[in-house]
């Protein structure tokens, strides 16, 4: 099984590249599948102005940056999406990168890990809407950070109940992955 970590931020100096960080690693150690970190930020995903519509695109875009992209996300069975929230919702690269494809997010699990001012739970909320569309199923658990109670002065320091808030996010998107794929 292959899950996706994607990191949703564009931004320099973005703080969601510590967050994903650490649910990689944190993932990494239990050995129940094989974990990547993807970095929206090195895919340079343009703005969707295909005439095209991605879902009838047939996996065939317009732009060589939308086609990695595409390769990239279609080889994963499952993900979890690393989001800030901004202006109560989602970062605008990371629904652009969304919008911009098909079929490769269709029937596959997601779960997701999010910060903010309010961490980031209003960013989820839009999430879940918008992955129902590809018939995506968002696990239950999500991991919430909150940016003036979990980062500061000595960097990132997740409260004490995160890492078992993980593991129950990742318990539940490993098993729904593994129901889908059978």
């Amino acid at each position: 099984m292959h899950v996706g970590i994607i990191l949703g931020s564009i931004r320099e100096g973005r703080t969601g590249e510590v967050v994903a960080n650490w649910v990689l690693e944190q993932a990494e150690a239990r050995g129940d599948a094989d974990y990547e970190l993807i970095d929206l930020k090195t895919f340079d995903v343009p703005l969707l102005t295909s005439a095209t519509v991605p879902g009838a695109a047939n996996k065939q875009y317009d732009d060589e940056r939308v086609t990695a992209w595409s390769h990239k996300i279609g080889s994963c069975d499952a993900f979890i999406f690393v989001t800030a929230e901004y202006n109560h919702s989602v970062p605008g690269a990371f629904k652009n990168a969304f919008d911009s494809l098909g079929n490769e997010w269709a029937d596959k699990p997601v779960g997701f890990v999010s910060y903010g001012a309010e961490a980031g739970v209003r960013a989820v909320e839009h999430w879940r809407q918008i992955v129902a569309n590809f018939r995506m199923v968002g696990v239950r658990q999500q991991v919430s950070f909150h940016l003036f109670l979990e980062f500061g002065p000595e960097g990132f320091q997740p409260a004490e109940r995160r890492p078992e808030e993980l593991k129950t996010l990742l318990d539940q998107l490993t098993n729904r992955a593994g129901q889908l794929a059978s």
